[in-house]
């Protein structure tokens, strides 16, 4: 679709910078490799930078759209009914995305081609009936009829049924109790406030301070349609063993319960008065939270029932910040759609992008690229987060995703803006010197314990916090990843430092997670394909030979894996279900991340990548791109699916690039 935003969405395209086509360096050709095969591949590469140049933003930066699932939507439209903020035009364009994501049995997935999803379902329907669809339309009435054999609202998840409380349509008191007090839980307490993952800490701050409040904004409608009984709408749950863990935090919960009905005045008080200072100290200079969608919402409504209204400068700030998340485009029959972004990636995109010009051959002084690297060298963090609560004495230096995020900057993106400066000709190396060495600082002392890196802080592995009842929304941990150590990885190898202690403690940890098959688990992206595809190449970055066994067994699961039409494809069922692991449909993007793999192992002349390379030849568009509908990121594996509009560009001219050129071009490389 073509898509604008409002301030700092995706870029319109603008004419590719003139003349790079005389930019691009020769390619190194191989002895033996077929003319067809590398003629095919050339120019699909010369088409993909044309096509990635004239998408570049004015001011350096490069951003697709960022999909998620309709909740986003849903949940906006809540969000303004509660508020009383709502508007016509908003909510006839939002309704018309919602609309055109429903499956033919009247159901919603969380991501194309999935299943059916029972809290997606129900959030989209309300939100539709908000809009003004009848509930006996059939559209609705089919959706319904699906919720009510699923178990009705009573089987929802618990943000759902928050925001079915917030209207009247659930009961508080059937929803898990977490108290704001938990603010004052030390460091070392079990389930304090920094055993969450950033993104899980900075939801369930400003839920504290509902779920004390319990507010309830009468609804314009019933929905007795969405019960199994209307008569008893909120069935109990069974207990369970007092043994388990799930019975343990059960019955932890009715002490909660029972201490919100008694509480003591002062600490409640004083707890909901430091959840909002928490709040407060948190948000961003664009007025957002973390540069992610849900936590600003429910920071909103926090310091909103606090007695902030909608035109102090902090709410004020904090709404505006959320139309930044509003792609807007028109229908096939010119009518205005709206779709909500769960997170803008503009640092990522950005990174990736360049990495892949340069490794498909555009000079590395090539103009586009230095203002690229200009506008990531003005993106960087030099300011304490709440990493530092796990290193208090770290310098900061690291780059977060989004435009404006320097509370929460991530060490995946800072390997990533490493590797993509060491590859650009800036015009001021001592500038970028600094930055990389800052950066690299910054991301030793961010290795957790065992010798790996998560995403956003050190030694995020407490298990309990995923136990709560209150926390079924999806990975409320961070723990380290083998994506994000194996980026991390080569980044410390591209800087001259494979053979730093901590490095090869990441680069042991990584072989001990291989799998039995062969592959590695992805965190970040789908899944063996993504976990396979950032490893390999970071490991022979760090020296190991193509003959070792761990890179032989990765490039035998790979070949065995690859779809009989050329590509590579994983389903995001194969986060549970172990048939679904390297099966799926072909895309771009995973076809991109196996190639990357194949090529870093030094399989460049065989079989598997020639045929590959035919994959991503034969299915590029006539303008360059790809299409690629269906979902290879994850923001938690299966229960948040991600769509990154951008992935289908950046990845395969990657790949398209090594084919041609060989191995990634780096500085040392240019120098030889």
């Amino acid at each position: 679709m073509t898509a604008t935003t409002d301030g700092t969405g995706a870029a319109e395209p603008r004419a590719a910078e003139a003349g790079h086509s005389t930019t691009v360096l020769p390619r190194t050709e191989a002895a033996g490799e077929p003319p067809k095969a590398r003629e095919a591949a050339e120019r699909a590469a010369a088409r993909a930078v044309d096509h990635l140049l004239a998408h570049q933003d004015e001011r350096g930066w490069w951003k697709g759209d960022l999909e998620t699932n309709v909740t986003m939507d849903a949940e906006d439209l809540l969000l303004r009914q509660f508020l009383g903020v709502g508007d016509e035009k908003t909510t006839e364009a939002a309704a018309r995305f919602i609309r055109s994501r429903q499956r033919p049995d009247g159901t919603w997935a969380t991501f194309h081609g999935g299943p059916a999803e029972l809290s997606a379902t129900i959030e989209a329907y309300v939100a539709l009936r908000l809009a003004g669809d009848a509930p006996d339309a059939a559209h609705m009435a089919a959706a319904s009829a699906w919720i009510r054999e699923q178990g009705g609202i009573a089987a929802a998840r618990v943000f759902t049924r928050i925001w079915l409380a917030l209207f009247g349509w659930w009961k508080w008191e059937d929803l898990p109790e977490l108290p704001p007090e938990i603010m004052y839980l030390p460091k070392r307490a079990p389930l304090n406030l920094y055993d969450f993952g950033q993104w899980a800490r900075q939801t369930i701050v400003p839920l504290t301070i509902v779920s004390a409040l319990r507010p309830v904004r009468p609804a314009p409608f019933a929905l007795d349609e969405l019960h199994t009984d209307p008569r008893r709408p909120n069935p109990p749950r069974p207990l369970a063993p007092a043994t388990t863990w799930d019975g343990l935090f059960q019955r932890l919960d009715k002490a909660l319960h029972l201490y919100h009905r008694f509480p003591v005045g002062p600490l409640r008080r004083a707890a909901l008065n430091s959840a909002a200072r928490w709040i407060i100290e948190r948000q961003e200079n664009d007025g957002c939270w973390g540069g992610i969608q849900p936590p600003a919402v429910y920071s909103v409504i926090a310091l909103h029932l606090l007695g902030y209204d909608l035109d102090h400068p902090v709410l004020r700030e904090g709404l505006a910040s959320l139309d930044r998340f509003a792609i807007w485009y028109e229908d096939a029959e010119g009518r205005p759609v709206r779709m909500i972004e769960a997170c803008q990636s503009p640092v990522w995109d950005t990174c990736l992008a360049a990495v892949a010009l340069v490794d498909a051959g555009l000079r590395p002084d090539h103009p586009a690229l230095v203002k690229a690297a200009d506008w990531m060298l003005d993106e960087q963090v030099v300011r304490s987060g709440d990493w530092a609560v796990q290193r208090p004495g770290l310098t900061p230096g690291g780059w977060s995703f989004e435009f404006h995020n320097d509370n929460y900057p991530d060490i995946d993106d800072t390997a990533e803006v490493v590797l993509a400066l060491r590859r650009v000709d800036h015009p001021q190396p001592r500038r970028v010197e600094a930055a990389v060495e800052r950066a690299a600082r910054w991301t030793l002392g961010m290795q957790s314990k065992n010798g790996a890196w998560g995403a956003f802080d050190a030694d995020n592995t407490s298990k309990l916090p995923n136990k709560l009842p209150f926390c079924d929304f999806g990975e409320v941990i961070d723990p380290p990843s083998a994506d994000v150590t194996a980026h991390v990885v080569e980044m410390l190898a591209v800087l001259g430092m494979e053979h730093h202690p901590r490095t090869r403690r990441g680069i042991e940890w990584l072989l001990a997670e291989q799998e039995e098959c062969g592959a590695w688990f992805g965190r970040w992206g789908v899944n063996y394909v993504y976990g396979t595809g950032s490893v390999l190449p970071a490991l022979v970055a760090a020296g190991l030979p193509a003959s070792h066994p761990a890179v032989r067994r990765a490039v035998a699961w790979l070949e065995a894996v690859q779809n009989a039409d050329g590509g590579w494809g994983e389903d995001l069922r194969s986060y549970r279900d172990p048939e679904w692991i390297g099966r799926g449909a072909s895309t771009a993007s995973q076809t991109a991340w196996a190639l990357l793999a194949l090529l870093a192992a030094g399989e460049r002349e065989g079989a598997a990548v020639e045929r590959g390379v035919a994959f991503l030849a034969r299915t590029q568009a006539e303008d360059g791109s790809w299409d690629e509908p269906h979902f290879t990121g994850t923001g938690f594996p299966w229960d948040f699916s991600i769509n990154y509009h951008l992935y289908r560009q950046v990845f395969p001219l990657t790949a398209l690039g090594r084919y041609l050129h060989g191995e990634p071009f780096t500085a040392e490389r240019r120098a030889g």
